[in-house]
């Protein structure tokens, strides 16, 4: 297996973050007797080769003809590791450029082993085998030929749902878009097949026999998924019925096969997180791909979903809100029918569907609205999901109630009041006031005074103090102003985080506007400091004294070394954007920044030298492809055209076509996208409506 080993000047060679010299070791490790070292030699194969970083290393090149060594030798254990990851080495090494070139070609000379492997003893060797064969074997017909015998044999379920897998991928491989599915449409089309699509549409003739009776559900739902990414037209008219039938079945099997569904235990950081884990992943991942496959059918995936949240399995129920999830992070419809059947899940015991239902409801925000009453009685008869207490770090709010004031719902001040009068107050609540608007007016006094008696020396001063701040400052409390100035002017130097509440304190005597007048020397004091542009921006707000803090903006504006803060230069651009014609003096800095800056700096520099100058021409073309290209700008251009009323006009199409969209802007963006799209949409619709446009 380790023939050669030795010859090869490892030391060298490069892995992710430095030298190769420990990579013979991990090889070796791969092949041991001992469970421990074969994971951690496995564990170590990825972060040293095959890292996220996606870069193809010298070394990944000289590992590979090693790694199918131990992956042809049946004495090795934990061969179906090895072959994963060379999948994966070869999927990350598309072509891209020499080296990865050189790894597939070297995978593809050795690719008989994956021949070997689909008749293996060890079944978890056969499940991976097949997606090796379709990827590396460059005899189509051999390949073909190989899944369909093994098709015929295979007696296990996970192997068989593999072999169907690697059918879908042999299709999508071998056939381009948009030709004909089978041998006969091709005919029908006048089109003369190639050898390649020839086998593609056999290919999908098996997918097909393996949708229907009588194979297993879990084959079946695995063809369906393939079908759909590869040939749609060739699903049944009844998918959706089909599918949740099939799923049903396959649950009621497991269960009478007594696997557990559940992951109940005790609420420590370990135990939630397995709990967010799929208990059923093979069948989180065949609901997934066709999930995904299906794309644009959003009536059909709201439909599963809403046949996976009635299962009578609470597994399927547990998947199929993970996959609401993912569906509303994707798409601004179709979220009302599953986010109530979300909600009903929170009769569950605590435990993974508990935890996935509230995770997701947090995430919601105001989208979370149809959950509100069960919501809110879990808050009201179950108090003690109100609080919850971390292993590590200050008490915060419990989900439930979290998900609750997010949805804006007035139900969830008295609640919050109660919280606010108990001996535990957690520290993030005030982030979740400012979702109630006027209803959340009743807290104010308690806020208040939370804030006026926080330990000016306290290590957790800014995970207590900040979120306050943010509370009291949107509800417009300018009787909180004493309070504010006290953290201000009280805390000692060297503070752990302490510019970050200076900041925030900052930006809350700005939010009182004239109310603050007293705090203006304090601000002017902080102009030549690490908070310069935001007590700039305060003074701004409070005196509308452009003069005080030009200085101080025109100084942060022509930075560009490369220690420079680009996210200074973009807030003092965005304050110099509202000071208006008052900003004229720092049109050259700014026309510079917007013509050189990243792409969000030169959008928000170009939309103040909008503001200041009324005169966009120049920079529309900029706004427009920094809308196209990179969706983290619209917000800052939506909210340009907002400020600027009817003179907005000439943007007003992109956001009427973003408003139209059934897409959110940022599918990729995570746990966040949601409420940024929502504010997002929120400020065009204002920009339009306070144009008078409809």
């Amino acid at each position: 297996m380790f023939r050669g080993m030795d010859e090869v000047a490892w030391t060298s060679l490069r892995r992710a973050y430095g030298s190769a010299k420990d990579v013979p070791g991990l090889l070796r490790g791969l092949a041991s007797s001992d469970p421990a070292e074969r994971q951690t030699a496995l564990d170590g194969m990825y972060a040293a080769v095959h890292h996220q970083d996606d870069d193809v290393h010298d070394s990944t090149l000289a590992c590979v003809p090693f790694l199918l060594a131990l992956a042809g030798r049946e004495e090795v254990r934990d061969r179906a590791g090895v072959v994963e990851l060379l999948v994966g080495i070869g999927d990350t090494a598309g072509a891209r450029d020499d080296r990865a070139a050189e790894v597939r070609d070297t995978l593809c000379a050795g690719a008989d082993v994956f021949v070997r492997l689909t008749g293996d003893p060890d079944a978890a060797v056969r499940r991976v085998a097949p997606g090796a064969l379709v990827r590396y074997v460059d005899q189509p017909a051999r390949v073909l030929a190989l899944l369909r015998e093994r098709v015929t044999v295979e007696r296990d379920d996970g192997v068989l749902i593999a072999l169907a897998e690697s059918l879908g991928l042999f299709t999508q491989l071998h056939r381009p878009a948009g030709k004909a599915h089978t041998a006969d449409e091709a005919r029908t089309a006048g089109e003369a097949p190639t050898a390649g699509e020839a086998h593609a549409a056999e290919a999908v003739r098996l997918l097909t026999e393996l949708s229907k009776p009588p194979y297993d559900p879990g084959l079946r739902l695995a063809a369906l998924g393939q079908l759909a990414g590869c040939a749609p037209d060739l699903l049944p008219a009844d998918l959706v019925p089909t599918v949740v039938g099939l799923l049903r079945d396959r649950s009621g099997r497991r269960a009478r096969a007594g696997r557990p569904d559940d992951c109940s235990g005790p609420d420590t950081l370990a135990a939630r997180l397995r709990r967010l884990r799929p208990s059923d992943e093979e069948g989180s991942r065949l609901l997934r791909t066709l999930h995904a496959a299906l794309g644009n059918r959003v009536a059909d995936r709201v439909a599963l979903l809403c046949g996976q949240l009635t299962s009578p399995d609470p597994v399927d129920r547990c998947n199929g809100v993970w996959m609401s999830a993912g569906l509303f992070r994707e798409r601004r419809t179709g979220h009302a029918e599953p986010v109530l059947l979300i909600g009903s899940q929170l009769g569950a015991e605590e435990g993974r569907l508990h935890d996935a239902a509230v995770t997701v409801l947090v995430e919601l925000s105001e989208l979370a609205a149809p959950a509100a009453d069960h919501l809110h009685a879990l808050v009201t008869y179950r108090p003690e999901l109100r609080i919850r207490h971390g292993e590590r770090g200050g008490p915060t709010l419990g989900g439930p109630l979290r998900a609750l004031a997010g949805t804006g719902d007035a139900r969830a001040a008295p609640v919050l009041a109660e919280v606010l009068a108990g001996p535990v107050v957690p520290h993030d609540l005030g982030l979740v006031v400012p979702h109630l608007g006027r209803a959340a007016v009743p807290l104010v006094p308690a806020l208040r005074r939370l804030l006026a008696r926080l330990p000016l020396d306290a290590s957790d001063i800014c995970e207590r103090a900040v979120p306050l701040l943010s509370a009291l400052a949107a509800l417009g409390d300018e009787a909180s102003i004493p309070a504010v100035l006290r953290l201000l002017r009280g805390m000692p130097g060297g503070l752990r985080r302490r510019d970050a509440v200076t900041e925030a304190a900052v930006r809350a005597l700005g939010a009182f506007g004239g109310a603050a007048r007293e705090a203006v020397p304090d601000l002017r004091g902080l102009l030549e400091s690490a908070c310069a542009v935001a007590a700039a921006d305060a003074l701004w707000s409070i005196t509308g004294d452009a003069h005080a803090v030009l200085p101080v903006l025109l100084r942060a504006l022509p930075d560009t070394s490369p220690d420079a803060d680009s996210g200074r230069r973009r807030r003092a651009a965005a304050v110099l954007g509202r000071l208006g014609p008052a900003a004229r003096p720092a049109l050259p800095g700014l026309r510079e920044l917007a013509d050189r800056g990243d792409a969000r700096t030169g959008v928000t520099a170009a939309c103040a030298v909008w503001r200041a100058t009324g005169e966009p021409e120049r920079f529309l073309p900029v706004l427009r492809s920094a809308w196209r290209d990179h969706p983290r700008t619209r917000a800052t251009i939506a909210e340009c055209v907002f400020a600027l009323g009817p003179s907005g006009a000439p943007l007003h199409d992109l956001l009427r076509a973003e408003l139209a969209s059934p897409l959110r802007h940022r599918i990729d963006a995570g746990g966040n996208g949601i409420r940024e799209d929502l504010t997002l949409l929120r400020v065009c619709g204002q920009a339009l409506a306070g144009a008078g446009h409809r």
